[in-house]
Parts: structure tokens; sequence; C-alpha cells
């Protein structure tokens, strides 16, 4: 089973989504819980992706498509997982602000974010300060991610946090921000609690928010 576990984790590592898929089924099929699946092949399958990412081994191509594979093994595994009551690592609410239609580095961060184990609500992009407290309030998110790729839509960051503010829910959630004209000074200046380079540090720092 070891090998199966094994082949798994490369066939997700190297984008081959069907694959990937095909060994996820053989895994159940042979009486293989759900979660081993997920934590013994997909979760360490993407931790692998992201290392390699952050080492220049692997850029966006082959991140999008390792993502894309995971996602596939996830659509098998995720309504197993809930019929099992396994409860997700935490849950992690992203979005793309106002004014920004931009979603590939989102999707790629909401993507390795699942393999790692969480559960993710992807609002979308061009998502409003009012909008994204509301579902704060609604759903309790541990972790509050923000995307912006333009520098005209980095000011509506910042507005969010204040919506947050205002409506007393900024203690209770944690905020990361990212996007290409980005770093830590700005994420700082608006009070944010993270600024995550590329997807695999976004990972990095939802885990430390949101301890196994």
């Amino acid at each position: 089973m070891d090998a199966l576990y094994g082949e798994l984790k490369e066939r997700v590592i190297n984008g081959d989504q069907n694959g990937a898929k095909a060994l996820v089924q053989k895994l159940l099929d042979a009486g293989e819980a759900p979660k081993s699946v997920l934590d013994g092949a997909l979760v360490p399958a993407m931790d692998i992706v992201g290392e390699k990412f952050q080492s220049n081994e692997f850029f966006i191509p082959e991140l999008l498509v390792a993502a894309r594979a995971m996602e596939g093994c996830l659509k098998i595994l995720q309504p197993l997982l809930a019929a099992s009551d396994t409860k997700p690592r935490g849950v992690v609410m992203i979005g793309t602000v106002r004014g920004d239609l931009h979603d590939i580095g989102k999707n790629i961060v909401a993507a390795m974010l699942k393999g790692a184990g969480f559960e993710v609500v992807d609002l979308g992009t061009d998502v409003d300060a009012a909008r994204f407290a509301s579902e704060v309030a609604a759903r309790k998110p541990n972790v509050l991610g923000l995307s912006a790729l333009l520098t005209t839509t980095m000011r509506a960051m910042k507005d969010t946090i204040e919506e947050l503010r205002k409506r007393g829910l900024r203690g209770g959630v944690k905020i990361m921000v990212g996007g290409a004209p980005l770093n830590q000074q700005y994420a700082d200046e608006i009070g944010a609690d993270a600024f995550g380079r590329d997807a695999a540090d976004a990972v990095r720092i939802a885990k430390q928010f949101v301890p196994a």
C-alpha cells in the first residue's frame, strides 16, 4: 500500500490529474480511509510542490497543474470526508478585493490550502469591504486572505480591514494579504497579520495561524 501512496504523491507533484484520481479510487477501493489518503499522500505532495516552487524548481505552470491534479482528487474525497465527519484543519476565507478581477494567484492559494486540509471559502473577485465583513460575521473563518494584483486596488485591502474593525470583527480573524505589488511594509501599514509572498508562503502562514 505504501507504494500506491508514493505513486499518488508523484502523480500529484507531476500534475497528472487522471492518474492521480485513478490511484485515489484504487486506494479507496482497497479499503483505505479518505483521511488517510488526504494526510498520507495529498498533503505531503502539496508540501513538496510548495518547497519546489520556493526553491525555483517549479514555476507557476507546474504549480497550476499540480494544484489541478490535487483538486481532482479532492472532488472524490470531500464527500467521503464530510460523510465520515472528518473536521477540516480550519477555515480560510479568500477573495480578490474590490476593483480587481484577477484570480489565478488566488485560485492557486485556495487549491494549495485545500490540499493542506483547510476548508476554503472562496468569495471570488471584485469583493467589496462590506461583503468581506458580512461573510466573516456569518462564516467565522480562522483566516481571511485578501488578494490584489493591481496597485490601484491595494487600498481596498485597508478598507476591508477598517470595515472589520468598525463591525467589531477584527479580533476574531487573522488576516493575510498577498499579490504582486504588495510587500511586508504595506501589510504592516494597513494592519494585516501577515504578508504571503506566494502560494506556498500563504499555506505556511495559515498553518501557523491554525496549528494542527
